[in-house]
């Protein structure tokens, strides 16, 4: 892919893992965050709309699962810059064959990696330790309109979380259980 990137497919058609590859020497490193000609090959379309920063404090804390309805459904390139999380996505796309199916990865400072998350996914994340700042790079600014999300705790997805689930905003805990009626976006 890059000298700077490596590249890994996940079992979600689109979802990919991208692994950064620091330069380092005495002083530090110098890592590559975004690059247009390199994330374009792996699947990043448009431009970045928006940079989100997430701090949280609390190992266990869960944020999400978060989505944009159309016609401001979104790309995000999400990188953990301190501390670890266990972050999920989760496949809505109308006739997807991994309709509902979730996939997760570890992110963290030390091991450098970003997942790059298409449109038509939900996402979300557990803290894994304390102190934890996360970078998000989005393809659509956000829309308070177009905001929507899944329960982390919905028993159709059966999402399995690493920690108990200590800390939950309002906003996340009242998203609704899945219905039959949800077909995808």
């Amino acid at each position: 892919m890059s000298e700077r990137f490596l590249q890994s497919s996940t079992p979600l058609f689109g979802l990919t893992l991208l692994k950064r590859l620091p330069l380092g020497d005495a002083r530090g490193f110098f890592e590559r965050m975004f690059c247009d000609e390199v994330l374009s090959a792996a699947g990043w379309r448009g431009t970045v709309r928006q940079i989100n920063h997430t701090y949280t404090q609390k190992r266990g804390t869960v944020r999400g699962l978060h989505f944009q309805l159309p016609p401001h459904s979104e790309m995000k390139l999400v990188s953990c810059l301190r501390g670890e999380i266990w972050d999920v996505v989760v496949d809505v796309r109308k006739g997807s064959p991994t309709f509902l199916h979730w996939h997760a990865e570890r992110l963290s400072a030390e091991n450098h990696c970003s997942l790059l998350i298409p449109q038509g996914f939900a996402h979300g994340f557990q803290t894994l330790t304390d102190e934890v700042d996360l970078l998000y790079c989005h393809s659509e600014a956000y829309s308070s309109e177009a905001e929507t999300g899944l329960s982390v705790a919905d028993p159709r997805l059966n999402i399995v979380w690493p920690l108990p689930v200590l800390e939950l905003s309002g906003r996340d805990q009242s998203h609704p259980l899945l219905t039959d009626e949800f077909k995808g976006v």
